[in-house]
């Protein structure tokens, strides 16, 4: 079981990538706000592979957020092409860009986005329950996925009767439960203080370490120093794609 509260001692390792998950060739996104055209994304082209541990920066404007709502399936490109598992995304149907957000993709928010009235275990079966798993086999998965980040003794608390740090473990959770092919973070130290935050992070050491394939998309230059790659936006262009050591 992942330790609840201390950072990984575990020494950094960097895994081997595997299978492309994702590519990405020339993806352009505009937006039209009254007479004015935004070029949030300009000829994106990327590649990512299982196992990969990537963090995407990028200042406000940059693209960053326009991306990861590219790369999560939430939006589509104006132009270009998004592989998604080597389907052409922009050939799916929505029940088929449902079903990736709500099977291959575990999205971990900086908000959370736990509902209130509800305990941990159920909401880390909610995306058990849109897939239409039974009852005790989703709660038996969720069990487990709470336990895997620290959290079994707290899985019938509700939000409100857990710190942030705690709630965040909740997310990524939710995040794994549908063991996705890859788990998405929007900024997901966010709303938590450094210390809290370091412990996320060595959670996520410890997820990568497991197997799982992370991108962490972040302002913070020392949350994305924990990644194996960063991918840096500027003005809707890659700026650089290097390699961390």
């Amino acid at each position: 079981m992942i330790p609840p509260s201390a950072p990984s001692s575990a020494p950094r390792i960097t895994r081997p990538a595997g299978d492309l998950v994702i590519e990405i060739e020339g993806v352009t996104k505009l937006y039209r706000m009254g007479a004015e055209t935004i070029h949030a994304l300009r000829g994106v082209s990327l590649r990512i592979r299982r196992n990969e541990y990537l963090a995407i920066m990028g200042p406000s404007g940059s693209g960053k957020s326009t991306l990861m709502n590219m790369l999560g399936c939430l939006d589509t490109p104006t132009a270009g092409r998004y592989e998604f598992n080597r389907k052409n995304v922009a050939d799916m149907d929505d029940d088929e860009l449902a079903a990736i957000r709500n099977q291959e993709i575990g999205f971990v928010f900086q908000t959370f986005n736990l509902l209130p009235r509800s305990d941990a275990l159920h909401n880390v079966e909610l995306p058990l329950i849109y897939a239409g798993v039974p009852s005790h086999v989703r709660r038996e998965r969720a069990h487990l996925a709470l336990e895997n980040v620290g959290l079994g003794h707290r899985m019938h608390h509700k939000p409100n009767e857990l710190s942030g740090g705690q709630r965040q473990r909740v997310a990524i959770a939710r995040a794994l439960v549908n063991n996705p092919s890859i788990i998405l973070a929007d900024e997901p130290t966010g709303n938590l203080d450094s210390k809290t935050g370091v412990e996320i992070m060595a959670l996520f050491e410890d997820l990568y370490a497991a197997g799982n394939t992370l991108i962490v998309v972040t302002h913070e230059e020392d949350i994305a120093r924990h990644a194996r790659r960063i991918v840096r936006l500027r003005d809707g262009l890659i700026e650089s794609d290097e390699a961390v050591v």
